[in-house]
Order: structure tokens, then C-alpha cells, then sequence
């Protein structure tokens, strides 16, 4: 399809509104034919639409075909425009419904991967409580890097995060959920599998192959893994758990999350009492943010939710 340049852009309809979304949920998906579930409709049906906004513009936003599905230049840069102006919209229809105290709309929350398995599960029960007061609103909920969970919150795509506190912004401000204790393990099929605490040596643990994380991590958590033979890295936990069940492997693991593998028989941890490392999780919001009922009752509710 050819487009031409037109004339600036009017006035914005919400025909034009809904067609941007269309546009943020397939670049976001990847593809057209993984925006079919998130869109509920069909890939021609998201073609039509994504045609009739590129006329509406004047220009091609992405290219599709046998080569593959890629934003241009003009498509990443309305992609930027289309987030921040939903986000604004979103902040607007905050606004009103502050004005009318009820609970309308959206909570759009960024959280790092494997937390579920938290037993305090703070933001579940958060979570049903904005329910029970706001059966209307929208909870938004993707699991982010802390690195765009912060990015997400400085430029207003997300309402709130949940990330490790270790390299503090100035733009956001902290509070505590958790505390995040991780310990050493390796699989059941290492040699240090079936030895007791007692019968490893220090030595033994220094020497042996280890998976270190490549994100960010606090003080104490960099200096346990520096006394680590750190011979691989994985970029979550969930790749630190897959190289500690090759039995090939020791790292670190947050208890709450190897828990069910140490029930198992599949991990155990090595001297816990000596090896082990802290991190606080945190909610994290920007400074400085419009007043937002939804996202209020949801701080409320965790400030009042199990500790």
C-alpha cells in the first residue's frame, strides 16, 4: 500500500482514538497475528483498521509481509505520540472520576517476574480489595524488567511497579513491600546434592561452576556472587532455575521461589545459614503525579494488606 502526504493532521476523532490503540496493541504484540487474541478480532479486520489509520495519517507505519512485521521510522514515532497521548487521556479520565469518587478505569502495574510465589502476596490481596471497591476498573498487569518498570512509571504507561530497591531514581518514590531473602542451591543431580553442610568444605562451593544473574543487584548480593566460580549468566530467575536443575550448576534463587522444587526433592540449599543475600522489593511511583483515585484505594489497600 502507498501512502501520500497529506495535509497536518485535524482535529482527533475517537474513530481515530480507537485506531491508535488498535495501532499500540499490534506494535506491542509484535505482529498482527499476535494481536489477534489481545484485539478479538481478525488479522484482516486489524489490517482494514491499520490501513484506514495509515490513510488517516498520510504515512506507512510499518512494513508486513513474508519478511516479517517491523515498524518504520514514522511508525516508532507515532507509537511515541500514541503513548503519551492515551496515557494523557487516562490521566484526564483519572481526574474526573476523582472529581465524582468513583472507581473508572484503569490501573496499569508493572511487576518483575516470579513474585507470585511471595507468601505475604501483598499485591493480591491489594488486588481484590480495589476489586470489591471498584468492580469496574481495568487492572492492567505486565511483567517487566525493573529497568522498564521504572521507565514506564517516569513517562506515565504505568501507574505503579514493583521493583528491587537498589539503585534508587530521583523521579519515583519507594515503598517497602518486601524482603526478598535468596539463597544458594543446586539441583539434585549435582555432586553437592546428596553431602551435608557439614561435609562441603567452603572451598568446594568457590570451585564449583555457578550462574551468576547479568540485571542489577545490591552490594551484598554482587559480593556473594564474586566469591562464585560464575561460569554462566541468565537474565531472570526463572534462567537461573533451568541451569541449577542441569544438576550442572549452584546459584542463587529467592527462597519463596525454589521452595516447591526443595519440597520436591529437585533443590536444596547449601548452607543457608551463612549463604544467603537480602534485597527489598519495593512499589514504585512517580513524583510529582496527577491525583488518581484508582491508584490511591490500590496504595490504601496495601498499606492495610498483610505484612
Amino acid at each position: 500500500m502507498s501512502t501520500s502526504r497529506k495535509a497536518p493532521l485535524g482535529q482527533v476523532s475517537d474513530f481515530d482514538i480507537r485506531l491508535l490503540r488498535l495501532f499500540k496493541t499490534v506494535a506491542e504484540c509484535g505482529s498482527f497475528a499476535a494481536a489477534e487474541s489481545a484485539l478479538g478480532i481478525t488479522r484482516s479486520a486489524i489490517s482494514l483498521h491499520m490501513g484506514d489509520l495509515e490513510k488517516r495519517l498520510g504515512m506507512r507505519l510499518c512494513q508486513r509481509g513474508r519478511a516479517g512485521f517491523a515498524l518504520t521510522d514514522e511508525g516508532r514515532e507515532v507509537l511515541r505520540a500514541s503513548q503519551s497521548l492515551l496515557a494523557a487521556l487516562e490521566g484526564f479520565r483519572s481526574e474526573v472520576n476523582a472529581l465524582h469518587q468513583q472507581l473508572r478505569g484503569e490501573l496499569n502495574i508493572g511487576i518483575i517476574n516470579n513474585l507470585v510465589t511471595l507468601p505475604q502476596m501483598r499485591v493480591t490481596h491489594a488486588l481484590r480489595k480495589l476489586k470489591a471497591l471498584g468492580p469496574g476498573v481495568r487492572v492492567n498487569i505486565g511483567m517487566m524488567t525493573p529497568g522498564e518498570i521504572e521507565r514506564g512509571v517516569l513517562d506515565g504507561r504505568l501507574h505503579i511497579g514493583v521493583v528491587p530497591l537498589i539503585n534508587p531514581l530521583s523521579g519515583l518514590e519507594y515503598t517497602a513491600l518486601y524482603e526478598e531473602r535468596s539463597q544458594l542451591y543446586c539441583g539434585h543431580e549435582h555432586p553437592l546434592f546428596h553431602q551435608s553442610d557439614e561435609e562441603i568444605p567452603d572451598e568446594a562451593l568457590r570451585m564449583a561452576d555457578a550462574v551468576a544473574p547479568n540485571y542489577r543487584l545490591t552490594a551484598e548480593a554482587l559480593e556473594r556472587h564474586q566469591t562464585l566460580n560464575c561460569t554462566a549468566t541468565a537474565s531472570d530467575r526463572e534462567g537461573i532455575a533451568f541451569l541449577l536443575h542441569t544438576g550442572s550448576y549452584i546459584g542463587y534463587l529467592p527462597d519463596h521461589y525454589a521452595a516447591s522444587w526443595v519440597m520436591q526433592g529437585a533443590l536444596r540449599p547449601l548452607k543457608p545459614e551463612r549463604f544467603f543475600y537480602s534485597i527489598p522489593l519495593c512499589a514504585a511511583m512517580r513524583k510529582g503525579r496527577r491525583p488518581n483515585l484508582i491508584l490511591q484505594r490500590f496504595l490504601e489497600a496495601l498499606e492495610h494488606s498483610q505484612t
